[in-house]
Formats: C-alpha cells, structure tokens, sequence
C-alpha cells in the first residue's frame, strides 16, 4: 500500500511540475510574439529564432500539460452518454476512453522511435538544436501521458475511481495529500 502511495504522489508531483513547466512555456511563447511583433513593427527587423523558439514552447507546452489533465479527466470530452449512464456503463466507457488513449500513446512512441533516429541529428534552421532536442518535450509528455494512463486503467481495474489520487476542477492544483 506504501508503494502505491508513494506511485501515486510521485506522478502527482510530475503532474505538477508539468504545469509549471506549462505556465513557463507559455509565458515564454507569448513574450517571444510580443517581442516578434514588436521588431517587426518598430525597428523593421524580423527575428526567425523567436518563431522557432515560440514554436518549440508551443509544443512543450501541450505535450508536458496533457498528463496533469489526463490524471484529472478534464479533458476535451462529450459526456453526454456517460453522464446518462451510472455504474458499470460509466465504468466501461472510462475504461475504453483510457485504453484509447493508451493506444494513441503508444503510436506517438512507436513513431518517435522510427522518427528521431533518422530525423534527430538534424539541426532546426534559425536556432541550430539537434531535433532530439527540439522534440524532447514531446517525448517525455508522451511518456508520462503513458504511465497516467495506466495508472487510471489500474485504479479501474481495482474498482476505484480512475482519478483516485489526483486533483480535481474544485481542488487548488496539484494539492498532494
């Protein structure tokens, strides 16, 4: 039982380092645009690793926020069947959802594993960074999406609320009991 504690606060704290690392990314992308449009506008002077830069925030900023919302199910979702369904209907559509997205995971890994060995030596144009590099955040988001998507289908399996363990809408993020 400790380990699973300690399983579950260890992908609680991912979870809210992920968001973190997201409000970064984000607050990152938006002053690469501000500064992008102002040296366009101000001093005639186009900055192409700003939209390189942006662009590699945008990506991260998706990939390494998904698993905090995943944890969550606060996903985009149409819950309109579910929520007219209770019980083991409820159940089953969650489990279907869960094993969908664990799918979905596991095509994005298996393509990174045929994409970057040939594709990751090679250097973005404006900022010169290998692509393994560029999309690392991708990676481990898809990863990490990965393991709390198992970690949901375990719960299921077990009877319990696929969420158990993680923060809800009404909870201030990344509460850890």
């Amino acid at each position: 039982m400790a380990t699973e504690h300690q399983g579950r606060a260890i992908l609680a704290r991912f979870s809210l380092a992920g968001i973190w690392l997201a409000m970064a990314l984000l607050a990152l992308m938006a002053g690469l645009v501000v500064l992008q449009v102002a040296a366009r506008n101000l001093a005639d002077l186009g900055l192409p690793w700003a939209d390189e830069l942006a662009r590699f925030s945008c990506i991260g900023l998706v990939f390494v926020g998904i698993p905090a919302l995943a944890g969550r199910q606060a996903l985009v979702a149409v819950t309109i069947l579910p929520d007219m369904l209770g019980g083991r209907a409820r159940t089953g559509l969650v489990l279907v959802s869960d094993l969908a997205t664990l799918a979905f995971c596991g095509l994005l890994l298996w393509g990174f594993a045929h994409f970057l060995p040939r594709a990751g030596k090679f250097l973005t144009p404006a900022l010169q960074l290998p692509n393994y590099f560029y999309y690392s955040l991708a990676l481990l988001g898809s990863v990490f999406l990965g393991l709390v998507t198992l970690y949901r289908l375990v719960n299921l399996l077990r009877g319990r609320d696929a969420s158990a363990g993680f923060a809800d809408g009404t909870d201030p993020i990344g509460q850890i009991e």
